[in-house]
C-alpha cells in the first residue's frame, strides 16, 4: 500500500471517529435538555421548585468518554451499579464538583472498595451492610452519605428492606457516627403503564413522613425514586433524586453476566 493511500485511510478513520463523537454529543445534549424540561414541568405541576430535584445519570455499561460528554453538558451526578465496573471510571474521572453514587446492590465483600471512593451509597438494605460501611468509613475518617433502600412491593427479585424493617432499624442506623442517613431509595416494578407505580412512590413518601415523626434526629431529606420510564410520576409524588440511564445514554449493551438488572 502506498504511503499516500495509507495516509488517506488514516485520515478517514480519524474523521469518522470525530464525526461519531460529535453526533453522540449532540444526541446527549438533546436527551438531557428533554429530561430537564420534563423534570421542571413535573415539579411545577406538584407545586415544587425544580431545583429541589437531582438528576443522576446512570452510566453503567457506558464508556468513560460518554460520562465526560455528559459532564461537559452539565451533569454532575453519576450512578453506577457494579463496583468493579465503576472503580476505573472514578479513578480516571473525578473532577471537583462531580459526584459518583453507588445505586446497585452492594455485596459485603465489596464494601471496602466503596467507602472513600463513592460520594454516596443509595442501596443500604440491611443492618449488617450499614455496620460494614460504618467501619470502613471510620477507617477513611469520613462521614458517608447513605440512603436506605426499601423494597416497597416485596418483590423477591429486588433488594431492600421492608417498610417495617426500615422503621425498626432506622433509630439505630441514624446513630452510626460515620454514616449520614439522608433518606430513602426504592426501585419500582417494571410495568406497562407508568401510572401503575404511582402508589409505590406515594407509599415511600408516606414512609418518609413516618420516619420524620419517629426519628426526628434525621431530616430524611431525600427520596431517590424514578427511572427512565417513571421519573415524571416519581417527581409528582415527591422524588428529590431521579436515576436515569437509558433516556440519556440510550440502550445498554450487556455482557453475559448482567449483574444487577434494574433498568434505569
Amino acid at each position: 500500500m502506498s504511503p499516500q493511500l495509507l495516509a488517506t485511510r488514516e485520515f478517514a478513520v480519524i474523521h469518522n471517529h470525530s464525526a461519531n463523537q460529535q453526533a453522540q454529543a449532540e444526541q446527549l445534549a438533546t436527551n438531557i435538555a428533554h429530561i430537564r424540561t420534563n423534570i421542571a414541568a413535573a415539579a411545577r405541576r406538584a407545586g415544587r421548585d425544580p431545583s429541589e430535584i437531582t438528576l443522576i445519570a446512570v452510566s453503567k455499561t457506558k464508556p468513560i468518554e460518554q460520562v465526560m460528554m455528559a459532564y461537559q453538558l452539565g451533569i454532575t451526578d453519576f450512578g453506577e451499579n457494579r463496583v468493579q465496573e465503576a472503580l476505573p471510571k472514578i479513578t480516571q474521572f473525578h473532577p471537583a464538583g462531580l459526584h459518583w453514587h453507588m445505586i446497585g446492590h452492594l455485596q459485603s465483600n465489596k464494601v471496602g472498595k466503596v467507602a472513600g471512593v463513592f460520594d454516596s451509597v443509595q442501596s443500604v438494605d440491611s443492618l449488617q451492610l450499614a455496620q460494614l460501611l460504618e467501619r470502613h468509613a471510620a477507617n477513611h475518617a469520613i462521614r458517608l452519605p447513605v440512603l436506605l433502600e426499601v423494597n416497597v412491593t416485596g418483590e423477591e427479585s429486588k433488594a431492600g428492606m421492608t417498610a417495617d424493617e426500615t422503621l425498626s432499624l432506622a433509630p439505630l442506623l441514624v446513630t452510626l457516627p460515620h454514616l449520614a442517613v439522608q433518606g430513602l431509595m426504592t426501585v419500582a416494578p417494571l410495568v406497562a403503564n407508568a401510572e401503575d407505580v404511582r402508589p409505590v412512590f406515594r407509599t415511600l413518601c408516606l414512609l418518609r413522613d413516618r420516619l420524620r415523626a419517629q426519628v426526628p434526629s434525621c431530616t430524611w431529606q431525600h427520596l431517590s425514586m424514578g427511572m427512565t420510564d417513571d421519573y415524571i410520576i416519581a417527581i409528582e409524588e415527591g422524588a428529590t433524586i431521579v436515576r436515569i440511564g437509558r433516556a440519556i445514554f440510550g440502550n445498554r449493551i450487556y455482557t453475559v453476566d448482567r449483574g444487577n438488572t434494574d433498568e434505569s
